[in-house]
């Protein structure tokens, strides 16, 4: 027994020495997750850029989980609800969902640069009265905005209103050129809450009172709420738009305005690809500067971000990963395969180049950037504005019904307020 016992004892220290040596020479790589949704080509370049940042960086390795926007919309939040969410997610509904961020400060070398070139956007993200969270970065900035047929304009030999043009300019433009050539949308809104707004800020709403509390029906939203329903009675907008759905239902005009059936529409930066393709040389189509009213002539503001998330049992690492995609070089290289707006400041003012972008395409981009430095801080509050989804719901569901005949505008301001209130209130007993 006594010559066994040495053998043994050294067959185990080499085990345990080379088992130690090899995972000195080789340890296991971090498995991150990320979920991501795409309406282009981003996913593609997202897998493309996390390749090249695992090559720098073998020990983190990124999965990415490409779904329909549907899971992020729907199943992220239950996931999140229950701890089973992945390290990261690219999201839309970022108030919504910042309760669940991670704050990734305490990891980041250089949160100044963060705070200088997403600060807007940082708000959107954080917790009702955090001031200092970094949970993320816009992987898009979306913008609203006019796309103009400018076919359209020269066959019926009228003049496009110019900037800082209000939108009574452009209505009444919009018209004359759709009575001579008998195009049967002059202009058109996308029945959405978010739309909606761009020109309601533009009317001078404020959104808040005094307390900060919801105040969503004062003299600059009645203007914006008065123009749509005019619009509608005198044929400037069609029903057939806005009175084809019902409640909280969206209904754009992206397929009427490719097929050369609108004058003017008003969508956003989001559609930029998509027309590229869909009107090709079929007409001249750009895209203009918001119209102005009273409360001036900012955008909407909306867009995608990515987020880290608390429940990551890899902080350092997801810090890491956060890193290396938001800064400038590589984000402008994102921005500029992706062909979207930059929700990074500095990108912004410097602007982007667009090399595979049509010219048409890459004017509009340009007129959207440029709209997004004049973007009214009341528009990013309302975007950011953990409730907004309420907001914007009873808005186009019920001005909806006004426009249709449903019911009154005086009505209709009645019951926004009255369901604004009302969800907020059992939103906040849950």
């Amino acid at each position: 027994m006594r010559a066994v016992a040495p053998v043994f004892t050294s067959f185990v220290l080499s085990v345990l020495s080379a088992t130690t040596f090899c995972g000195l020479a080789a340890a296991e790589p971090t498995t991150l997750r990320m979920a991501w949704y795409s309406d282009g080509n981003e996913g593609e370049v997202m897998a493309d850029l996390l390749k090249r940042f695992h090559e720098q960086n073998k020990d983190i390795e990124i999965v990415l989980d490409q779904v329909p926007f549907k899971a992020i919309n729907e199943t992220l939040p239950v996931q999140l609800a229950s701890g089973q969410a992945p390290d990261m997610a690219r999201v839309v509904d970022m108030g919504g969902l910042s309760r669940f961020a991670l704050d990734m400060r305490p990891f980041l070398k250089d949160p100044g640069y963060w705070e200088m070139n997403f600060g807007p956007f940082l708000e959107w993200m954080r917790p009702a009265g955090d001031t200092k969270a970094i949970p993320g970065f816009m992987t898009q900035l979306t913008v609203t905005g006019p796309f103009v047929n400018k076919t359209l304009f020269e066959q019926a030999g009228v003049a496009m209103p110019g900037e800082k043009s209000t939108w009574e300019d452009w209505a009444k433009a919009a018209k004359q050129v759709a009575d001579k050539v008998q195009a049967p949308f002059p202009l058109a809104l996308d029945r959405s809450g978010h739309r909606y707004y761009a020109l309601a800020v533009s009317q001078g709403t404020q959104v808040f009172g005094a307390n900060g509390e919801p105040d969503v029906v004062d003299e600059g939203f009645k203007r914006a709420a008065q123009l749509v329903y005019d619009w509608h009675k005198s044929g400037v907008m069609s029903k057939e738009l806005w009175g084809s759905v019902s409640g909280t239902a969206y209904r754009g005009a992206n397929d009427e305005f490719k097929n050369a059936q609108v004058v003017m529409y008003l969508s956003g930066s989001w559609q930029i690809s998509q027309f590229a393709k869909t009107i090709d040389n079929a007409f001249d189509w750009v895209a203009v500067p918001n119209p102005c009213g009273p409360g001036g002539c900012s955008s909407m503001p909306g867009g995608a971000g990515l987020v880290a998330f608390k429940t990551t049992q890899h902080p350092k690492e997801v810090a890491r990963v956060m890193e290396y995609l938001a800064s400038e070089p590589v984000l402008a290289e994102f921005y500029s395969r992706s062909l979207f707006v930059p929700g990074h400041l500095g990108l912004a003012k410097k602007g982007v180049d667009y090399p595979t972008a049509s010219p048409e395409a890459a004017a509009a981009l340009k007129v959207f950037t440029a709209s997004a430095a004049q973007i009214s801080p009341i528009a990013y509050r309302i975007q950011g504005y953990s409730n907004s989804r309420i907001v914007l719901n009873a808005v186009i569901s019920r001005l909806g019904q006004a426009v249709s005949g449903e019911t009154t505008l005086e009505d209709a301001y009645k019951r926004i307020t009255a369901d604004v209130a009302q969800q907020i209130a059992e939103r906040n007993k849950k």
